[in-house]
């Protein structure tokens, strides 16, 4: 028990491929300092055009299909937050991260998307549901990174699901701080829907360029 506390709150709140080296930036996001650009995988990104919906690789070959959507707001709770980039990346429906290389040999998640906020703070994804991490006692999870313009990037806790059976499991303070990012999932159709509200960090620092 005790150490499936320590993995859920130490480790599952951490990304697994923290270690992979920056690729190529879209426009978006120029107003970071190249010394930020070096790590976080939200810069693995290719030269497109973000928008307010996303779809990860393979969805369409998946049977428990995924849509998650929500509002970004900021620190208030109430203002919508424009133009705030999100950025998920997941284990496959097995637990496993399935790593691929770019032309230049770099590594990267290959199931991950990347969505920009519109006027709204609107969001949506469609992905799939992820396995267990076969390497740890984990909850199923989808992991998130945030940024907004002009500051720096930081993780938020991952996505979990309110379905998950390992949570009867949890230390009621370790189940509560899931609470606050769990996917309370319906069935409409072929596909589980969720919808989540994000609330901004209030004391990020604005970047110095």
């Amino acid at each position: 028990m005790k150490n499936l506390f320590i993995l859920f709150c130490l480790i599952a709140f951490t990304s697994p491929i923290s270690t992979l080296t920056a690729q190529q930036y879209a426009s978006v996001l120029d107003d970071v300092p190249l010394d930020h650009k070096k790590q976080n995988p939200i810069y693995y990104l290719s030269l497109k055009k973000l928008t307010n919906t996303d779809t990860i690789p393979d969805f369409d070959s998946k049977p428990n299909k995924l849509k998650i959507s929500g509002t970004i707001y900021q620190s208030d709770g109430k203002t919508p937050a424009k133009d705030v980039v999100l950025f998920i990346y997941q284990a496959d429906e097995d637990g496993s991260y399935e790593i691929k290389k770019d032309d230049n040999r770099k590594r990267y998640v290959h199931h991950r998307a990347w969505i920009k906020t519109d006027a709204d703070g609107h969001y949506t994804f469609y992905t799939f549901m992820p396995g267990k991490y076969l390497r740890n006692k984990e909850l199923k999870q989808i992991h998130r990174i945030i940024k907004e313009p002009g500051k720096a990037e930081y993780n938020l806790a991952s996505f979990f699901f309110n379905d998950d059976p390992l949570l009867p499991d949890l230390t009621l303070a370790c189940r509560a701080q899931a609470v606050q990012s769990m996917l309370r999932l319906e069935k409409e159709g072929d596909m589980y829907v969720a919808t989540k509200d994000i609330k901004l960090n209030k004391t990020l620092p604005v970047l110095e360029q």
